[in-house]
């Protein structure tokens, strides 16, 4: 064995920056309840960790359509309200606009609505700000916009629950507002005639989760079983309501996952020729779903989408358009029955996402590179900013969101742009903000507010704007605010991991059964598993994004080996040959032949070490960079100091919470090193955990 290095040598592993967080194993519950509910102990584990432990709340999570659900007009306090405006406008042919957003969300909200009230009689119009110019939401110019048009009554969906000054602006012209829309309430609610939100109900309420396309889709249904004519309406409604539940990252829980469930059934049959030309030119493959059959389950077998084929392959391009291009294409693509424009759209919308694809990984290389050249210090900084001229800001959320996986805080980024007031131009930052679990992101912007021209989002994202030269105070004032609320521990990526599997019992028969616990999703994750000390035989980089394909063997009673592929994991090929690992699964369809792989969310070097603490001081035996080390502690002084020893006799000796080690032979000889290199940080958390401590 070679010296220990200073500096990062040629086989070291560069490894993701990850913490994990696995659930304790309830052994014997998990074995007691899987006989009762006929599934794998494996599968009884997971919905133990979702709170889900009897029988009884098993067969309604399984079917939820044998729950029994409350009215929407006795959850929604305005919905008989809007119903009768709406009615009325109708009958009254007067005008009626929408006022949408461009995010998937608002665009399938838009359609959605256009589809029915259109189907209902109603002369109806549509507007979308614009992303570039406007941002978010309705504004002044909209409503006198609307109002010259003649326009008697505006319905917003997705949006507006903010809009005081344009909704009072309406009321003073003379036009009737609704909002319907599901983001957080403000202090003071706007003036509108009618608001449904469902903020404004019981949080214990099934329509609590609805994201904005939901509640569009509550309104519509009402309104069409008030006026008594839902013939026909109901199932593409429910396609677009689940095209955009999905898309929006809501809840699967309450109602979205009852009607999720059923739009999944009806999507690789769709009556819209928008959403069929979408599936086509995204090259989506319905799945069967051969669930197995649970208790008394009445589930059959047919064809179905996934959630991940909304979220990773239609969503994408739906929202692409709205980041980058005119709205109009994806109204126009879930609106019309045109199976020949439906395809030009559906066209248009590849191209576009395509687009967005290359522009999210040019801004992603040269944010990682600015990083990178910084002397940045993120543990104690513990917030990412980074802004830099000429992004284009609609991508640089879905860049925030890759540099939170990357270095574990939460990041704020934004570009430069310039804004005209009156006939000056003025230097400003528009930015998007992705946190990490302990960290609040619109409280975070609420505390820079006096720094910021406008700014908005929940606890997980937002955006804002400012002035260029208020950068570095902005910089310094979040940075206060993550130290309040983050410490050391919390900045790293977290995966959270539900059981331990053995790669001998990852089968097409467990996928299946996790095919009933379906659709998995926010607040529903699809299981995770984890396999300790596994052998990666064979690795390889596919693809453009830089994918690490791979087979995991696993050493045992059994031996099993298994595919597995690790998304943008290229900067950490190639992996160590022995590694924990922890993953989902994955369905692959080849040349007719269906088989199960791993989609890896997580890796770590293994202990290789007693399962139980060895006694005080004595040496472990671990693996590490495909060397072996052994490690104790050992009394030095007053403190217990880790010391790992190599197989020519160096020692690394490094007393706890010090930053600067001794390397050698004897500690006569001994040189200091920085112990914070990467070599040497994972060196000593591998020793650690083979110590158990």
């Amino acid at each position: 064995m070679q010296e220990l290095p200073t500096s990062v040598p040629p086989h070291f592993h560069r490894l993701p920056n990850q913490r994990w967080q696995i659930y304790s194993p309830q052994t014997q519950q998990a074995e007691q309840f899987a006989t009762e509910i006929g599934l794998s102990p494996l599968l009884a584990q997971v919905l133990i960790n979702r709170g889900i432990d009897s029988v009884k709340e098993v067969q309604g999570f399984i079917e939820p359509e044998s729950l029994v659900l409350p009215a929407p007009t006795d959850e929604f306090p305005d919905l008989a309200a809007s119903v009768k405006l709406l009615r009325e406008a109708i009958s009254g042919a007067q005008k009626i606009a929408i006022c949408g957003d461009y995010d998937a969300d608002g665009m399938t909200s838009t359609a959605l609505l256009l589809r029915a009230l259109r189907l209902l009689g109603a002369n109806v119009d549509y507007a979308i700000p614009s992303r570039m110019r406007e941002g978010y939401g309705i504004n002044d110019r909209i409503v006198e916009e609307f109002h010259s048009e003649g326009v008697a009554l505006i319905l917003t969906v997705d949006n507006g629950i903010a809009a005081y000054g344009p909704v009072a602006r309406a009321r003073e012209l003379g036009v009737k507002v609704i909002i319907t829309d599901h983001h957080d309430l403000p202090p003071k609610l706007p003036p509108a005639d009618a608001i449904l939100n469902p903020k404004l109900i019981a949080e214990s309420s099934p329509y609590r989760g609805l994201a904005g396309v939901g509640v569009a889709y509550v309104l519509a249904i009402t309104l069409a079983q008030d006026m008594q004519k839902v013939g026909g309406l109901v199932n593409p409604l429910l396609e677009l309501f689940t095209l955009g539940t999905i898309a929006d990252l809501a809840p699967l829980t309450g109602v979205n996952r009852r009607w999720v469930k059923r739009g999944l059934r009806l999507l690789p049959h769709s009556q819209l020729a928008g959403i069929q030309a979408l599936i086509q030119v995204a090259g989506v493959q319905p799945g069967s779903a051969e669930s197995l059959p649970l208790m008394n389950s009445k589930s059959q077998a047919s064809n179905t989408l996934k959630p991940e084929d909304i979220g990773f392959r239609l969503g994408p391009r739906i929202n692409a358009v709205g980041r980058l291009a005119d709205p109009q294409i994806v109204i126009e693509l879930l609106t019309t029955d045109d199976r020949e424009l439906a395809l030009k759209n559906a066209m248009q919308c590849e191209q576009i996402n395509q687009r967005r694809q290359e522009l999210c990984q040019e801004i992603e290389q040269e944010a990682i590179a600015w990083c990178e050249e910084s002397d940045l210090d993120l543990q104690q900084e513990r917030v990412l900013v980074v802004v830099q001229p000429g992004w284009h800001h609609g991508v640089i959320g879905i860049v925030a969101s890759r540099l939170v996986e990357r270095y574990g805080v939460p990041v704020f980024i934004g570009t430069f742009e310039d804004e005209a007031v009156g006939a000056v131009a003025h230097k400003i930052i528009r930015g998007s903000a992705r946190g990490i679990p302990e960290f609040n992101v619109f409280d975070g912007l609420n505390f820079c507010a006096d720094l910021l021209t406008k700014f908005g989002g929940h606890k997980a994202a937002g955006g804002f704007s400012m002035p260029a030269d208020n950068l570095e105070e902005f910089r310094n004032q979040l940075s206060i605010f993550a130290n309040q609320c983050l410490q050391p521990e919390h900045l790293k990526p977290l995966v959270s991991v539900d059981v331990q599997a053995d790669l001998a019992e990852i089968n097409l028969d467990l996928y299946r059964q996790i095919d009933a616990l379906e659709p998995c999703g926010i607040e529903n994750k699809a299981p995770v598993f984890w396999t300790p000390n596994v052998c990666i035989t064979e690795q390889k980089i596919v693809g453009k994004g830089g994918h690490v394909k791979l087979t995991a063997t696993q050493d045992g009673n059994v031996s099993a080996s298994v595919k597995a592929i690790a998304w943008r994991w290229g900067e950490y090929f190639p992996l160590p040959r022995r590694v924990d690992i922890a993953y989902r699964l994955r369905e692959n369809s080849f040349n007719g032949k269906t088989s199960v792989e791993l989609e890896l969310l997580g890796v770590r070097l293994p202990a290789n070490a007693a399962t139980s603490r060895p006694p005080k001081f004595g040496k472990v035996e671990f693996d590490y960079c495909d060397r072996t080390y052994s490690c104790s502690l050992s009394p030095a002084g007053s403190i217990e100091e880790l010391r790992i020893r190599n197989s020519q006799g160096q020692v690394l000796a490094v007393a706890p919470g010090q930053n600067i080690g001794l390397l050698g032979n004897s500690r006569k000889d001994a040189r200091e090193v920085d112990v914070s290199l990467p070599f040497f940080e994972n060196l000593i958390q591998t020793a650690k955990h083979a110590l158990g401590i």
